[in-house]
């Protein structure tokens, strides 16, 4: 972008006109070298020097934002390992550094900053998902930023929305996908300013048939925020978010049916449906120069309804002859009301000619989580939530914390930071109610928590762009409701389950400045002790699963990113980037039963961590004009701690195989105002699966889609 300025300036002296003729100014803007950045050393009042963090910018991806198409979406982040679970767009499932994928509920995720985990005792899932297209950024600190935002091992995944031009009063935005397989999805968006009233709000709504068949899903998700600026000091935003969708979930398939034909379903009348409510109010303040205060308050409200016929992949819901009609589904009801209520003061100060950052931070939790499961539903094949009697399942967990968190950033010199910190929580829930299948004295009644973690970063830097990075981060991942409660009768809770404990560390340097290459080298290491996971056992050709306290586990690993600049001009650039992790993720102590003998895992690897993620590609831009041609690999990973190579009957245990996968995006710019956008997902069709889940959807194989076309509209009034 070039801006030319041709002013003249006008003085008056004593009635007489003198002018001046200025000469002609050219002041040449650049876009940036990549469109992976990283945090500044302060944000959202938190000390961030040392650690590793990534922010991605939505509107530079070439990418199919529509679907959130994964592994475009975080093409740039070393070791992302995304897993699509939901159909088409309905959830981001994410995971780093050898974790589970599962909704990415190993991260402390966020949309602006606002915590938007389910319930994190409960069921730390992000059921809650925003649309893709009201995304600016998306930011992550990895597992060793854990301190001032919990104790996740992932670290934080936080979701920044856009916000409206305050130039106008009035601004609106819309975003018009056709793809295959059905889709359509329509993005529409209102922003502006008036006076010391900020505002932006989306309404977003997305239909699709589905790869696979009878996988039908719908989805829309509203959003509005209203700003009131006080002064330059004092703020208070207020904002509102809803999303819903509604999935037709095909089942799992075996392998043999995964060979005959991974489209098809092994299930039509199952479905899944989450509606969550997040309302927040944001008070910011400036006390005075060198201090920031920020008080979030936030509720999560809201449901999710599952209906399912039972069984693995091998069991067929057909009509009964004796009855004429097909066998009652199973229904569950989950409720949740998660508030929470956080507070942060940064402040700048010295001691002698040493300068601080320190973060001081609080959060209190309260939440009510009610699980009805395994009511008697209808006999319909379409959603249908009406229960014949009172549910098997009934039961409410009432969940309260507390934890403080404190860090102090020091400057030993202008380019030399140590941070050290701790965080202390203490909480506990109270599960009351009843499974049918269990004694009454098998229900907990009381788990507690009470972590204290600490941990220390540094960071070294110079005006080259140059950063070496360093630090480590005590993490835990608490015993949750799931674990406690076994969903069905194949389900099994082992006694005795305890709190995960452990500690990520992270050695890194890095340059995102360099003119022609930029680079980012990271060792870490994730231990995991106590770490819970799903025993497999097979009897009579019916799984079992048994959630339990399994070993210690132990991922050392290395993250390589590069963005290499071949060719820049103001006409075209031509640039190439490789993403890649080497994962060594195994079982450092533990013991099984393998049918009727107790064998070590001690060595074997953990379940669904690839030892290989590469993805590499190419993007040319010649003018208006961008596309990238990319590339992922996996390679091959296991179902279960004990590495069964061989598939199980029913799909659910085995090992899953690598693959190797091409998408081809890319972008035109009419102009500032409109963009197409034109992508092949999965290029050369592919047919593949992630994973084997051991839990929701299934046990068995979740194919993944294959070759798509998608063509979006965006256009800015």
């Amino acid at each position: 972008m070039i801006i030319f300025i041709h002013p003249f300036l006008a003085l008056s002296q004593n009635d007489t006109l003198k002018t001046i003729d200025l000469q002609e100014i050219g002041i040449r803007g650049f876009k940036e070298l990549s469109p992976v950045t990283s945090l500044q050393e302060r944000t959202f009042l938190i000390p961030i020097g040392g650690r590793k963090t990534e922010v991605i910018r939505i509107s530079d991806l070439p990418a199919n934002i529509a679907e959130k198409t994964g592994r475009q979406i975080f093409a740039q982040i070393p070791g992302a390992f995304v897993y699509d679970m939901d159909g088409p767009g309905n959830q981001v499932n994410l995971s780093v550094r050898g974790l589970d994928p599962h909704r990415s509920w190993e991260f402390n995720v966020r949309q602006n900053n606002i915590i938007i985990n389910t319930d994190i005792y409960g069921y730390p899932a992000s059921h809650y998902s925003m649309p893709m297209e009201a995304v600016e950024r998306i930011e992550l600190v990895r597992g060793t930023g854990a301190l001032q935002y919990g104790q996740q091992f992932g670290g934080m995944l936080n979701y920044v929305l856009k916000s409206p031009d305050t130039t106008r009063n009035f601004g609106f935005e819309n975003m018009t996908t056709f793809g295959s397989f059905g889709l359509f999805s329509s993005f529409n968006a209102i922003g502006g300013r008036v006076g010391k009233w900020t505002y932006y709000g989306y309404y977003q709504n997305r239909t699709s048939n589905g790869y696979r068949d009878h996988a039908r899903s719908d989805s829309d998700a509203q959003h509005f925020s209203l700003t009131f600026a006080a002064n330059e000091d004092l703020s208070i935003k207020a904002e509102i978010s809803r999303s819903t969708y509604l999935y037709q979930s095909p089942g799992p398939l075996s392998d043999q049916m995964f060979r005959e034909n991974p489209r098809q379903a092994s299930r039509f009348r199952n479905f899944y449906s989450p509606e969550i409510w997040v309302p927040a109010l944001t008070l910011d303040y400036r006390v005075g120069p060198n201090t920031h205060i920020q008080w979030i308050s936030s509720i999560i409200y809201g449901k999710r309804g599952d209906i399912a016929f039972p069984g693995n992949a091998l069991a067929i819901d057909n009509i009964r002859p004796e009855t004429n009609s097909f066998a009652p589904r199973n229904v569950a009801i989950h409720y949740y009301n998660s508030r929470t209520s956080e507070l942060r003061m940064l402040h700048e100060y010295k001691l002698g000619k040493i300068k601080n950052d320190l973060s001081i931070s609080s959060r209190y939790f309260n939440n009510i989580n009610d699980r009805n499961q395994r009511g008697r539903g209808s006999s319909n094949t379409f959603f249908d939530l009406s229960v014949d009697g009172n549910f098997e399942n009934e039961l409410t967990l009432h969940s309260r914390s507390l934890a403080f968190a404190i860090e102090n950033q020091i400057y030993i010199k202008d380019n030399f930071t140590v941070s050290p910190g701790l965080r202390y929580e203490n909480g506990r829930s109270d599960l009351t109610g009843s499974i049918a299948y269990l004694e009454e004295r098998q229900v907990p009644q009381e788990i507690l928590y009470d972590f204290l973690t600490l941990g220390v970063h540094g960071q070294w830097f110079n005006d080259k762009g140059v950063r070496i990075f360093g630090g480590i981060s005590q993490a835990n991942r608490p015993v949750l409701f799931q674990d406690l409660v076994p969903g069905d009768p194949f389900a099994r809770i082992a006694e005795g389950l305890q709190h995960s404990l452990g500690y990520n560390t992270e050695v890194g340097i890095e340059n995102r400045k360099h003119k022609y290459l930029q680079y980012n080298l990271t060792f870490f290491r994730t231990f995991i002790g106590n770490r819970i996971g799903n025993l497999i056992d097979v009897e009579a050709g019916q799984t079992f699963v048994t959630k339990s306290n399994i070993g210690d586990s132990q991922t050392d690993g290395i993250e390589l990113w590069l963005n290499g600049v071949l060719y820049n001009d103001s006409k075209a650039k031509i640039s190439i980037f490789n993403a890649s992790s080497y994962m060594d993720g195994r079982y450092v102590a533990g013991t099984l039963r393998s049918g009727s003998e107790n064998v070590s895992i001690v060595g074997n690897r953990i379940e669904s961590v690839p030892e290989w993620i590469i993805r590499t590609g190419l993007t040319i831009e010649l003018g208006r004009f961008k596309s990238l041609l990319q590339h992922q690999y996996v390679s091959e990973t296991f179902a279960d701690p004990l590495n069964t190579i061989i598939p199980s009957p029913d799909g659910a245990v085995g090992s899953v195989p690598e693959y190797h996968i091409f998408d081809w995006n890319s972008s035109f710019s009419l102009s500032e105002k409109y963009v197409l956008r034109f992508g092949v997902n999965n290029l050369l069709n592919r047919q593949y699966f992630i994973k084997r889940p051991t839990m929701y959807p299934g046990a068995g194989i979740w194919p993944s889609d294959g070759r798509s076309v998608v063509v979006s509209v965006n256009v800015k009034i």
